[in-house]
Parts: structure tokens; C-alpha cells; sequence
């Protein structure tokens, strides 16, 4: 009895150590028919038609030429995304002695369904219904303006992804305080953010 007993207690262990090795295995009934795991969403993604990404930006696009905006075009804007900001600025430049950066466009409330930005976008309120900024004033884009003098400066564009709107209204008198109350009014809102960066000195 004790030797039958010893067999039965046997088998029901081998029985359970396989079925559980069959489990980590994906091999159960219940396992094989599970649906595999979703792949994460791609990265947002900007580009432009203007320059590549960490190239020297055209003359034409800055200071020492027309001034005319670059364009752009993103790609992969999380689902819930309902509206973009994007912002250009000088990370050499150094503003009134602080850590504030030159500002060269800041647009706001860029539509959802928005996916691109033509070269020249003309001054005032895009027809969309976004709001533009630069340091040059209300309404403009600041084409880089570097000294030949110096070494190149990077320009770096950001695009956020967020989940509202911002209703913030644009100060006439004062573009950086614009900048400030957008950076700040976005805080808690980014879904994600795509970076380009472009270079740029005067011709010498």
C-alpha cells in the first residue's frame, strides 16, 4: 500500500511540474489562442523640405536672406493629440544676461489635423486659426540671424503633441512673455514631441 501510495504521490508531482512548464511555454489551451502584445506607437517625427536635420539652414530661410519660415511636415501625432505648439529657438543666444534663449517662432494651437507648414507662412494669424510669435514681433517668424564673426549656432525646432488647446492670448508688446505663458500653459499636456535642429552663421 505504501508503495502504490508513493507512486500515485509521484505521478501527481510530475503531472504538475509538466503542466506548468507547458504554461510558461505558451503551450496551454488556454495560452496558444492569446492575441500577441500590441507594439509600441511609433515616434512622433518632423522634417523639412528646407534643409536635413543638423544641416546648415539656407540663406533664404534666415536673417541674411528672405526670412521666409522652413517648411515642415510631421508624422506619427499620438490619437489623442488636439492640438501642436512649436517652437524655434537660438540655444547660443543668451537674452538680457539670463539663461533665455532667442525666440524665432513660437505657433500655437496648431490644429490636429494639421500635419505640415509651408515654406513662407505669411504674418498675422495662420488660416487655421494658430497663433505665430517671434522676437521680431507679434505675428512673425525671425529668420537666424548668427554673426560670421562666430561659430555656427543651433537652431532646434520642437513640436509638442498636446491634449487640449491653449488659450492663451498673444502680448503685442512683449513676444518672450507670450513664450512664457505658452511653455508654461502646456505644462501637463504633452502627449509627444518630435525635435529638428538646423545651423546657421552669416556668410562671411
Amino acid at each position: 500500500m505504501r508503495v502504490a501510495a508513493t507512486t500515485i504521490v509521484a505521478a501527481v508531482i510530475l503531472t504538475a511540474v509538466a503542466a506548468a512548464q507547458q504554461a510558461a511555454a505558451g503551450g496551454g489551451q488556454r495560452g496558444a489562442g492569446a492575441a500577441p502584445a500590441a507594439p509600441p506607437a511609433p515616434a512622433m517625427r518632423l522634417t523639412s523640405a528646407s534643409f536635413g536635420d543638423s544641416a546648415i539652414i539656407p540663406v533664404l530661410n534666415t536673417a541674411a536672406g528672405m526670412s521666409l519660415s522652413p517648411q515642415l511636415t510631421w508624422a506619427n501625432a499620438p490619437a489623442a493629440t488636439q492640438s501642436f505648439v512649436l517652437h524655434m529657438h537660438d540655444m547660443e543666444g543668451a537674452r538680457n544676461k539670463t539663461t533665455e534663449d532667442q525666440l524665432h517662432w513660437l505657433v500655437w494651437n496648431i490644429p490636429a489635423t494639421t500635419t505640415t507648414l509651408p515654406q513662407g507662412v505669411p504674418m498675422g494669424d495662420l488660416k487655421d486659426g494658430s497663433h505665430q510669435t517671434s522676437a521680431s514681433g507679434d505675428g512673425t517668424y525671425r529668420g537666424p540671424g548668427a554673426p560670421a564673426t562666430g561659430t555656427y549656432h543651433h537652431y532646434v525646432i520642437e513640436l509638442f503633441a498636446l491634449d487640449t488647446k491653449i488659450d492663451i492670448p498673444a502680448n503685442k508688446m512683449d513676444p518672450f512673455d507670450t513664450r512664457a505663458k505658452v511653455l508654461a500653459a502646456i505644462q501637463g499636456h504633452v502627449l509627444g514631441k518630435a525635435v529638428y535642429l538646423g545651423m546657421f552663421k552669416r556668410p562671411s
